[in-house]
């Protein structure tokens, strides 16, 4: 078939942009127009008014929380090793019970015990049992809401990281940072108000979909940003568009709107075209500032472990974090771990080698981020939440080694922050770890409890799609983990 004669082939220019507007141009669109563009009363066909969908608003309850910042450890740590002391699992270390468990080798019913590697001891004046993989983070155990009764569908990575990110097991859905985003808008127009951080190794499986914005604007989509020199990706303008070239085109275009209206078919292409560069140059002014650490003092940067080979980089991204939130960014998530196996915390084969290795590079970056955030009366309008999608079997996987498989009966997660309660913990597994078996918490009671925290009804925010009021908790109604709130 000839293209020329195929319909499908055809693209005016108005068809083009309005194909194209789920991409970086239509983020970067919407983000500038707050400041320029709709400051001109661009208005739309019939006359409403264009409003900036990152506008900062007003939650529909008083909250002290302004932002939250998501320390997601990719890979599913083991809530027996790190935080849910079971003593009875350490005699039982090697010998083979009956014990039904649920991973990626399917359904047993029975399995030899890997008893806890470490040892656990009581911290804080509330004497939570904090194992020795965590000797700074048990310092700030005083701070803590440790939830030890999560429990999900899926015990596969990429379904279950989808269902901890967005609320669902399939794609398609905005994550949560879009829906604290399009609840709240952003309190800085000069960078993005979802941001994500991953790993060195590369993103978590299903990748983008983690941090999409589904069905909703691309405004509200996460932006992976890096914590060096140049901290956002892609932003680099075309070697021929020098900084004054951007600034006529700007100049240019706003005169262009002084004589004519801005919904003009004959200038909707350039408008495009000229707002997308103007958001990043925005963002090119002000996010290499973001990630000059030059004026941070001494002891931070090594509080933050900036300046040591193991936790520089985790180090670098939870300093990053706390710059963000003081600059109005509204939902930061941070990844430990990417790719796969030992690369993240999924600990098939050696649980005492891998979990080493990401509790070393994690631990005191984290202990500094809330040690920080709390100095600077930051943390009380900070909500901070540690987890993986999903924790791991008490039993091994294998036939030898420590290694552990999938669970998703019963994890361990923790929060922090913006309204939670400090030096408490809610749920309960079985002796084992390995079903919650007391005040059972959903993935979406989670979500309930951070929309709650951040001044948002998780039973009435919701996003006209598809013919239904979409919601994060879905259409049934989630109650918040009130335990925890404070």
């Amino acid at each position: 078939m000839n293209p020329s004669n195929n319909q499908f082939c055809r693209r005016t220019r108005r068809e083009f942009l309005w194909e194209s507007g789920g991409g970086f141009g239509a983020a970067a669109l919407t983000g500038m127009l707050g400041d320029n563009f709709f400051a001109n009363q661009a208005r739309a066909v019939d006359g409403t008014p264009l409003v900036n969908p990152m506008a900062a608003k007003k939650a529909i309850s008083d909250s002290k929380a302004k932002a939250v910042i998501f320390l997601f450890m990719y890979g599913g740590p083991s809530q027996v090793d790190t935080f849910d002391y079971k003593p009875n699992l350490y005699p039982l270390d090697g010998k083979s019970i009956q014990v039904k468990t649920f991973g990626r080798g399917g359904h047993r019913n029975q399995g030899r015990v890997v008893g806890p590697k470490w040892a656990f001891k009581p911290k804080g004046q509330c004497g939570k049992m904090i194992s020795d993989l965590f000797p700074n983070l048990g310092t700030c155990a005083d701070d803590i809401a440790f939830i030890h009764s999560m429990y999900a569908e899926s015990p596969i990575h990429g379904s279950a990281m989808l269902m901890m990110n967005s609320g669902r097991v399939l794609s398609g859905h905005p994550a949560l940072g879009s829906w604290v985003t399009y609840g709240l808008g952003s309190e800085n127009q000069n960078l993005p108000g979802f941001v994500v951080m991953l790993d060195p190794t590369g993103g978590p499986i299903s990748g983008p979909k983690n941090w999409a914005s589904g069905y909703m604007p691309a405004a509200y989509q996460g932006t992976v940003i890096k914590a060096d020199k140049h901290p956002i990706l892609h932003l680099q303008p075309p070697k021929d568009l020098t900084e004054s070239a951007q600034r006529r085109l700007l100049d240019s275009l706003n005169q262009r709107n002084q004589a004519h209206m801005a919904t003009r078919a004959d200038n909707s292409e350039l408008a495009a075209r000229i707002a997308s560069y103007e958001l990043a140059f925005q963002m090119q002014t002000h996010a290499p500032e973001v990630v000059d650490f030059s004026k941070e003092s001494k002891k931070t940067l090594d509080e933050y472990g900036v300046n040591e080979k193991r936790t520089a980089d985790f180090g670098r991204k939870c300093l990053l974090a706390r710059r963000l939130v003081e600059r109005g960014v509204r939902f930061i998530q941070l990844y430990s771990g990417g790719a796969h196996n030992d690369d993240n915390w999924d600990a098939h084969s050696d649980i005492v080698s891998n979990h080493t290795k990401h509790a070393g590079n994690t631990d005191q970056p984290i202990a500094a981020l809330l040690r920080d955030l709390k100095q600077r009366g930051m943390l009380d309008s900070t909500i901070v939440v540690w987890g993986g999608e999903f924790g791991r079997q008490p039993t091994a996987e294998y036939a030898q080694g420590t290694g552990r498989d999938h669970n998703a009966y019963g994890f361990t997660m923790w929060m922090a922050g913006g309204g939670i309660k400090g030096g408490i913990s809610v749920g309960e597994t079985d002796e084992l770890g390995g079903a919650a078996v007391k005040d059972r918490f959903h993935v979406k009671n989670l979500h309930a409890t951070i929309l709650n925290r951040m001044g948002l009804d998780p039973n009435r925010l919701s996003y006209f799609y598809g013919g239904l009021d979409q919601k994060l908790v879905g259409v049934e109604p989630v109650e918040p983990i009130h335990q925890v709130m404070a």
